[in-house]
């Protein structure tokens, strides 16, 4: 298995609200670039979700919301992130 990036969560919570707005609303789905169901990422594997916005970001994955967001995020943002939503919904303690 991958190993997970070290990442702050507390970090990760403060800048999760660009992916709030899809990815914590419970059977979301989006109009842009095609309808389709987004995808819920609390409790993804840290590993997982750094993977898959190192590939927006390069451009190895398409899709325009994702690939902005992405472009804008550091390694460390990425990890944060990745720490924040491998933590499960609920999980983070609130400060």
């Amino acid at each position: 298995m991958a190993q997970t990036p070290a990442g702050d969560a507390a970090a990760g919570a403060k800048l999760n609200s660009m992916c709030i707005g899809c990815h914590g609303i419970e059977g979301y789905k989006t109009a842009f670039p095609e309808v389709y169901s987004v995808p819920k990422i609390g409790g993804q594997h840290p590993a997982y979700i750094v993977k898959a916005l190192q590939a927006y970001k390069s451009g190895d994955r398409n899709h325009p919301s994702m690939k902005g967001i992405a472009a804008t995020l550091s390694d460390k943002d990425m990890a944060d992130l990745a720490a924040y939503y491998g933590a499960g919904p609920g999980k983070l303690a609130a400060k």
